[in-house]
């Protein structure tokens, strides 16, 4: 074996020695699996609105976009849908990228550079992360959630030009970031605010447009918004909401939307399609929080410590890498599907399983699922 195959093979023994392999497991279309991994908090990617919308746009448009957004890649679809947003979200527009993974290098990379600052809340997802670490810029970590941290970095350091970055609902342990607090302190020091309200959108505020929005700060000239549109949406894709300039600023200069093939237009209509149902699902969101206080007292009184989730992710602590893996796939066995985080998914090192709850699954099935999680425990 070549040397550089062989270094990979050591790796690999490594990472499973530590609890650390990772595994694909595809599903076959119509499984049985109670989901409590995925992110369709609102069921909507199986919604028939949302599947004819899609349909009707697959037969108009064919399977692709066919190029990037500035070159054949932008359809009718995708500008009602950057409408849309916009107006759901109270910004000056909105600019739909392929994933919500570009979204966020997009957006981090077009509000700092080199010589700036970046202030970056220690549990951000990957996404925001890599591009802090893209953007050139300075980058703090600052303690998780906690504006006094964020203004004592920006203090010692006075007249940077500088972006704080957070999560709305943080994609981990679920827990709700301090936004109004946050934007006190950036807006007191002339700094900028970058929220991802990947876990938030659809989930938190008026007709579910997100945590910036509950927030009150919907709007304001110093925060930009991004979101997935592959959680609460069904979809795929991901959008940053911002003032007009910032989005004209990230058409004309952000690599990872000029240089990326356009997000389907079956997707971008199908998308469009769960906003509508979206706005008006409350009674969805009120199954939610009711799913939420269930399995928070089912779990506490089996004896875990969990926390009320801000959204929809719960966070299940695990002994170790090893231990979640097992009980992960315990659960899977007796057909219950849970999320597995592991390093370097869990910024503090821990492991945990991530129950992600879904309005699309059953009552029945859904306390099931609690169920085989409390009896799969270690």
């Amino acid at each position: 074996m070549a040397g550089w195959l062989a270094a990979l093979e050591r790796l690999a023994r490594g990472r499973a020695k530590a609890g650390l392999t990772r595994e694909l497991r595809p599903r076959a279309p119509g499984d049985d699996v109670v989901d409590l991994a995925g992110n369709d908090y609102l069921g909507l990617a199986v919604h028939p609105a949302v599947v004819a919308a899609s349909a009707q746009a697959l037969s108009a448009y064919g399977l692709g976009a066919t190029g990037s957004r500035l070159v054949r890649g932008s359809t009718a679809a995708h500008t009602a849908l950057e409408h849309d947003l916009a107006a759901w979200l109270g910004t000056g527009g909105a600019l739909v990228f392929s994933s919500g993974y570009l979204a966020n290098l997009g957006a981090v990379r077009a509000l700092a550079g080199r010589g700036d600052l970046i202030v970056s809340d220690a549990y951000n997802h990957a996404s925001l992360i890599d591009g802090c670490k893209m953007s050139g810029a300075d980058v703090i970590v600052a303690a998780h959630a906690d504006p006094s941290a964020v203004a004592a970095i920006l203090d010692a350091h006075p007249g940077r030009d500088a972006v704080v970055v957070t999560e709305s609902v943080f994609s981990v342990d679920g827990d709700l970031a301090p936004l109004a607090a946050l934007h006190q302190v950036t807006s007191a020091r002339g700094a900028r605010l970058l929220v991802d309200d990947a876990h938030a959108l659809g989930l938190l505020g008026p007709g579910g447009a997100g945590g910036v929005v509950a927030a009150g700060l919907a709007g304001l000239p110093d925060v930009v918004v991004t979101a997935t549109l592959s959680k609460s949406l069904g979809g795929a894709g991901g959008v940053v909401a911002a003032p007009a300039q910032v989005i004209r600023h990230l058409i004309d200069t952000s690599r990872t939307f000029i240089y990326d093939t356009a997000l389907p237009p079956a997707i971008v209509a199908g998308v469009h399609g769960a906003l509508h149902v979206a706005r008006s699902a409350d009674d969805r969101r009120a199954l939610l929080a009711a799913r939420a206080d269930l399995t928070v007292n089912r779990l506490t009184e089996a004896g875990f410590a969990v926390t009320r989730p801000a959204a929809g992710v719960l966070s299940v602590p695990a002994p170790g890498p090893e231990v979640a893996l097992s009980w992960a796939a315990d659960c899977r066995d007796r057909g219950v599907a849970v999320g597995c985080f592991r390093p370097p998914s869990t910024p503090d090192g821990s492991s945990r399983l991530r129950l992600t709850l879904n309005a699309g699954v059953p009552d029945r099935d859904f306390t099931r699922a609690l169920d085989v999680i409390v009896e799969c425990a270690p």
